[in-house]
C-alpha cells in the first residue's frame, strides 16, 4: 500500500516544472494553497550519479523540501537503468514519499541524452528504468508522466508498455512531443487512456495533464474522462491560492510576490541566478491600473530589496 490509495479522488497535483516549483515556490505553494501531492523540478539522474561535488551540490538543492510538503515525489530523468536505481535510492534517503521518470520532455538537450520524450521511441528502455526505480526503491511507488506519443499519437501501442510494468501512476500530458504545447490538449485521449487502463485491468492510476485553467476546470475534466487526477502546471503562476480556491486581492498577491522573492534569494540565492524569478512578476502583477509600468520595474529589479521597493506604494490595491 503507497500513499496513493489513501487519497481522496480527485487527486489534484502540482506538476514538476523546470526553475518554477523549486523550493521556494513549493513552500509558498503549501502556505497559501497545498495540492494533494507535491512533485520537484526534475533532477538529473546522471548529474547525481556522475557530476562533480559542486554540480551534484546544485542537484541536491532541486531536491530540499520542508516537512510540510508531503507527499512529495521526487522526479528524475535519465536513460541508465544504473543511475535511475541510485537515484531511487537518493530519493528513500532524502524522505521522499514516491519517486517519478519523467518521459515526456521535449528538450532536444534532454533527447540527446535518450531521456525524456525520447524514451516514447524505446519502450524497452523505458520499462527497464521503471523497474531499476523500484529496484532502487522498493518501499516507494514509482510513477512516469509522459505524452501521447512522440511524433505522433501512439497511446495505444505506448501505454500498454508502460502499464505492463505496474507503476503507480502515469500522467498523461495531452498532447505528443512534436505537438509541444501549440496545440490544445486532447483530454479525449485521457479518457482513452483510462480505458486502455480498465482494458488491461491495470491497477495504476491514470492522471490527466495540460491545459486544466483551475480547480473547477480540473474537476470538469476528472468527471469527463474518468480519470484518477489532475495535474496543474501553469496555472499555479502568480497564484499559491490556486489549490484553496482562495480568491486574492491584488495587494495579497503583491505581498506574497514580495515573500516570494525573498525566499527565493534566501534558500536559492547561491545557486539560482535572480532573473529565475521574473517569470513569475507577469503573473502576479496584473489585473490594476500602472501594473505594465510596475512590471517593466521588476524586469530591471537586481534583488529582492529592489522588489520591495518597487511594490511597496502599490500594496494597499484591493
Amino acid at each position: 500500500m503507497s500513499f496513493w490509495n489513501n487519497l481522496k479522488k480527485p487527486i489534484f497535483v502540482l506538476a514538476p516544472m523546470a526553475d518554477v516549483t523549486d523550493v521556494a515556490f513549493r513552500r509558498i505553494i503549501n502556505k497559501y494553497g497545498k495540492p494533494d501531492v507535491f512533485w520537484t523540478e526534475f533532477v538529473s539522474a546522471d548529474g547525481l550519479a556522475l557530476a562533480p561535488e559542486e554540480g551534484r551540490k546544485k542537484l541536491l538543492k532541486d531536491l530540499e523540501f520542508s516537512e510540510g510538503e508531503h507527499p512529495i515525489v521526487a522526479q528524475f530523468f535519465t536513460s541508465s537503468p544504473e543511475n535511475m536505481k541510485k537515484a531511487a535510492e537518493l530519493a528513500v534517503e532524502l524522505g521522499f514519499d514516491g519517486v517519478d521518470i519523467n518521459m515526456g520532455c521535449p528538450d532536444k538537450s534532454i533527447e540527446k541524452q535518450k531521456a525524456g520524450a525520447a524514451l516514447m521511441k524505446n519502450p524497452k528502455l523505458a520499462r527497464e528504468l521503471i523497474r531499476s526505480a523500484k529496484e532502487g526503491a522498493p518501499n516507494l511507488p514509482v510513477s512516469v508522466k509522459t505524452r501521447l506519443g512522440f511524433n505522433k499519437d501512439e497511446l495505444d501501442l505506448w501505454l500498454p508498455e508502460v502499464l505492463a510494468e505496474n507503476p503507480a501512476v502515469v500522467t498523461i500530458h495531452a498532447r505528443t512531443r512534436k505537438e509541444m504545447s501549440k496545440v490544445p490538449a486532447r483530454w479525449e485521449r485521457v479518457k482513452r487512456a483510462v480505458e486502455i487502463g480498465d482494458e488491461l485491468k491495470s491497477e495504476t492510476l491514470i492522471f490527466g495533464n495540460g491545459d486544466a485553467e483551475g480547480i473547477d476546470d480540473a474537476r470538469r475534466k476528472y468527471l469527463e474522462t474518468g480519470c484518477d487526477g489532475v495535474m496543474l502546471g501553469k496555472a499555479i503562476f502568480g497564484n499559491p491560492w490556486l489549490f484553496s480556491e482562495h480568491i486574492p486581492t491584488i495587494s495579497e498577491k503583491l505581498k506574497v510576490c514580495i515573500e516570494h522573492t525573498k525566499l527565493f534569494e534566501e534558500l536559492l540565492g547561491g545557486y539560482k541566478n535572480f532573473a529565475v524569478m521574473k517569470k513569475h512578476y507577469k503573473a502576479y502583477v496584473n489585473g490594476f491600473s500602472g501594473a505594465g509600468e510596475l512590471r517593466a520595474k521588476l524586469m530591471e529589479a537586481e534583488n529582492a530589496q529592489d522588489v520591495e521597493k518597487a511594490l511597496h506604494s502599490h500594496i494597499n490595491l484591493t
